[in-house]
């Protein structure tokens, strides 16, 4: 079978695949997108479980490219709820008539780079072949969902459903016996939501996690006027913070002021609910016994929230530093417990032994369940990279490369694998940040560079391997001024067994990477090895 020939396929139809196809299209660069689902949205087209919300705060929360699109579109919410994200998404691809170039419910399954043609091969899952200059993997860093490894999983005779992967018809629990594994994020969001219709819910927790009350409202018309007056300069200042999002974030270091002005910091923050309770002092993530005031706080409200103490106890994290793993931000998460049908078992005590066919076994106990819910996580920023059986120069495997952990130049490419861009990568601020602010800068760099190669003629651009390995270190070195290695977070990969533990993301801050990438372009793509020189078609003739 020939080849389809395209000028870039992008895999994803999330937010960096819509905006890669819209500015792809800028450069007269023809493009086709490949899409598994059958719509766009991305991670909010496959996580609509209960409860299911941003932790951004929606004003931020959406591209910046359109002054038009930013002054048209109206959020509901201060903290928007999938719906109206999925939406958004949808309202986005219909605007810019992206859907002609997204080909649904295909599955990308191998590509190879093809260095005498200086092209990529692509193969689908519905036997398409494609070839195309440019490759993206705009595939999401949280989209490859994984099942614990639990004996007996296929034995259930109940509903199973995993949140990253939840169905898109409404799932009712009235009167149901249910089951939560896992206590993150997607559960964090979910039980409270569940608990109101379950006539039993039970959550089996492993390692509890700090979250922050949401204080979500719908949206309030002098705020979101206070944006749309001023996006440009709001925008450009998120662009430039630690996060990629504008709140007050403190230039104090937590012991440099009393005990008592520290705990009415905190009681102001937590009053104002949201992520932004980590910018209470500038050294939270750096300073241990600064890390531990606010950890302490967190772990008395538990307890004023927490009306049964053995439980509150259980709820309360002491393993980790407060932030180093993802905070998260929930409604009624805490209060959920005080209800008379939910149940709180701690897997330190009573370990799952096994999944049977009407429930499951901990510590020697059966319980019965009508439903399981698997808030158990993904194989987080390189599990749907390494989904794809990718091979670059010589035929040199992603996989294999990769066996002892990811290896980028700053996250965008990674040294072998010619025209290959991550958006959002490792190696790059991506789950630490507003994941649109860290796609638009991804996309607008990787266009920037693909005009400069337009306007001289080069065909291929591909990362140096002691560039990456300098940026490899240079992650890890950052890594390590921090207190977040000392987490078993899946920021290390700890969640999925056998994975290489190490940092993946870049912690130096998002305005500090924009800066670095920048200075990188200036510097005639430092880093970077530009080849195959494209003649004109008259000269060539």
């Amino acid at each position: 079978m020939a080849h389809e020939h395209h000028g870039a396929v992008i895999v994803g139809a999330g937010f960096a695949g819509l905006y890669l196809l819209h500015r792809l299209r800028g450069l007269g660069i023809p493009a086709i997108c490949l899409e598994a689902a059958d719509d766009v949205g991305g991670t909010w087209y496959w996580n609509r479980y209960p409860g299911a919300r941003c932790d951004v705060e929606s004003m931020q929360y959406s591209f910046s490219f359109s002054e038009e699109l930013q002054q048209e579109w109206h959020w509901s919410e201060r903290f928007a709820a999938q719906p109206e994200i999925l939406a958004y998404a949808r309202h986005v691809a219909e605007r810019y008539d992206l859907r002609r170039d997204i080909r649904f419910e295909t599955r990308v399954t191998d590509a190879a780079w093809d260095d005498a043609a200086r092209v990529w091969n692509i193969a689908t899952n519905r036997g398409e072949k494609l070839a195309a200059r440019y490759f993206f993997m705009a595939t999401g860093c949280l989209s490859a969902a994984r099942l614990p490894d639990i004996p007996g999983i296929a034995d259930f005779k109940g509903r199973q459903f995993h949140t990253g992967y939840w169905p898109h018809h409404k799932v009712d629990f009235t009167g149901r016996r249910v089951a939560v594994i896992g206590t993150g994020s997607s559960a964090i969001q979910s039980i409270p939501v569940i608990a109101e219709q379950a006539a039993q819910l039970t959550v089996f927790q492993r390692t509890p996690n700090f979250s922050i009350p949401s204080r979500n409202r719908p949206m309030d018309d002098e705020y979101e006027q206070g944006w749309k007056r001023d996006y440009a300069s709001l925008r450009q200042k998120a662009r430039m913070m630690r996060t990629g999002i504008l709140y007050g974030l403190s230039d104090t270091p937590a012991m440099s002021v009393s005990a008592e002005e520290r705990k009415a910091e905190y009681e102001k923050r937590w009053a104002v609910g949201g992520t932004a309770f980590m910018g209470s002092f500038r050294d939270l993530l750096l300073d241990q016994a600064a890390n531990d005031t606010a950890a302490d706080f967190v772990r008395s409200k538990i307890r004023e929230t927490v009306k049964d103490p053995a439980t509150a106890e259980r709820l309360c994290p002491r393993n980790h530093p407060i932030g180093t793993k993802r905070i998260c931000v929930d409604t009624q998460y805490y209060e959920t417990y005080n209800r008379p049908n939910v149940t709180l078992i701690d897997l330190h005590e009573a370990p799952i032994t096994r999944i049977t066919t009407s429930g499951i076994e901990a510590g020697g106990v059966a319980h019965e369940f009508d439903d399981i819910v698997f808030a158990t996580g993904f194989d987080a920023m390189t599990g749907a990279l390494l989904g794809v059986d990718i091979k670059g120069r010589a035929g040199e495997s992603l996989n294999a490369k990769w066996e002892a952990g990811p290896r980028t130049l700053v996250g965008i490419m990674t040294a072998g694998f010619p025209n290959m861009f991550m958006i959002t990568g490792p190696g790059s601020p991506s789950v630490l940040s507003n994941m649109i602010v860290s796609i638009e800068q991804h996309v607008d760099w990787i266009m920037d560079c693909l005009a400069h190669m337009q306007a001289k003629g080069q065909v291929t651009i591909e990362a140096d391997r002691g560039a990456e390995d300098s940026w490899v270190e240079e992650v890890n070195t950052v890594a390590n001024r921090t207190l977040y290695p000392r987490a078993a977070s899946w920021y290390m990969g700890a969640n999925v067994p056998g994975k290489p533990r190490l940092f993946m993301p870049y912690v130096g801050g998002v305005g500090n990477y924009r800066v670095l990438c920048d200075e990188v372009a200036a510097d005639g793509y430092r880093g970077f090895h530009f080849g195959g020189v494209e003649r004109p078609a008259a000269a060539a003739e």
